[in-house]
């Protein structure tokens, strides 16, 4: 690969509990395991390293001990850090209540990664093989966007890849309009696409956001064990996916969308790109934690295995576990 994954969304750390189910409101319950551990954009950026991308984040951070957690996690990925720390205001930290069906829930204490200087961006050197990854989080903080939104329309890049996340209905839609309109991959979940659309159907959401994008973009739809919709070139397919039972649906779809970016800048096609995607997050959900992606090898076994077992007639569910339900 050439190119670098260029992330300009946010890294918080993830303040991890496992419970055996999330409280009622007013209610009490002791985690069985507590840790406190990189998460968001560290996920994407740690799975696209560990398939053998070039990775810098562009994105805020702090400059107290959360902060210094954070950079830390970056350089043994061997993550490079674009801009220096923000004076004065540490990391932000996201609470994940992950219960004993795998499901996660999150609250998030925004810290200065949410308060990215306006013009903090320009200084950032971009080529023309890079992949540039957006958050829909950064939309939601104001000096975010108006880095974001000054910087993207001169940018001259492989693609732009952007994942609105679950807040996706609280960013205004003016300006959502305006980023789906200069993106190249747009990656969201069911959940997502239907927020955008309306539309509950996977396939019925993908094909009614290709309206939304440019005309040469892709939408991929993840959809949990089902795999993904790819809408692209006039065509909606689906791209099988990796039933698995999870233990920790916490950063599934961050794994794909990072082992996505992976493929772009290796250069192949997009089908192939989310195979490899649908089965990283399949991997990545058999493991506690945030940051669980699997390397460039693992996938590669992986895929040859269930390859090998399909020309046998052998039960696919039998490679990694009980055959059961994934969220991404």
């Amino acid at each position: 690969m050439t190119g670098r994954l260029v992330h300009t969304g946010q890294v918080v750390l993830d303040l991890v509990m496992r419970v055996a189910a999330v409280p009622e409101a007013g209610g009490d319950v002791l985690a069985s395991n507590t840790v406190l551990l990189p998460g968001g954009g560290f996920n994407v950026m740690a799975a696209a390293a560990r398939s053998g991308a070039r990775v810098l984040y562009a994105g805020a951070h702090g400059d107290g001990r959360f902060g210094d957690q954070t950079r830390a996690a970056l350089r043994d990925e061997g993550i490079a850090v674009a801009r220096p720390p923000t004076e004065g205001r540490d990391t932000g930290v996201c609470v994940v209540l992950v219960d004993d069906s795998g499901e996660r829930t999150f609250v998030t204490g925004t810290g200065a990664e949410a308060g990215l200087p306006p013009e903090s961006l320009a200084t950032v050197e971009v080529g023309t093989e890079d992949v540039v990854y957006l958050s829909g989080y950064s939309l939601l903080h104001g000096s975010n966007r108006t880095a974001l939104l000054g910087w993207l329309p001169g940018l001259s890049v492989s693609s732009v890849l952007f994942d609105p996340g679950p807040l996706v209905g609280d960013v205004p839609s003016d300006v959502l309009d305006r980023v789906l309109s200069g993106v190249d991959v747009l990656s969201c979940n069911a959940r997502e696409a239907e927020v955008l659309t309306g539309v509950a159907d996977p396939g019925s959401a993908a094909r009614a956001l290709t309206d939304r994008v440019a005309r040469d973009a892709a939408v991929i739809v993840r959809d949990g064990p089902d795999g993904c919709v790819l809408a692209h070139d006039g065509e909606v397919r689906r791209v099988p996916g990796f039933p698995v039972t999870p233990v920790d649906t916490n950063g599934a779809g961050d794994t794909h969308c990072g082992v996505l970016a992976a493929g772009l800048l290796d250069g192949i096609d997009l089908a192939t790109a989310a195979t490899r995607a649908n089965a990283a997050a399949a991997l990545s959900v058999l493991r506690h934690g945030p940051a669980t992606a699997p390397s460039a090898t693992e996938i590669d076994e992986f895929l040859a295995d269930r390859a090998h077992r399909l020309l046998r007639g052998v039960p696919i569910g039998s490679v990694t576990g009980e055959p059961g339900t994934r969220r991404e």
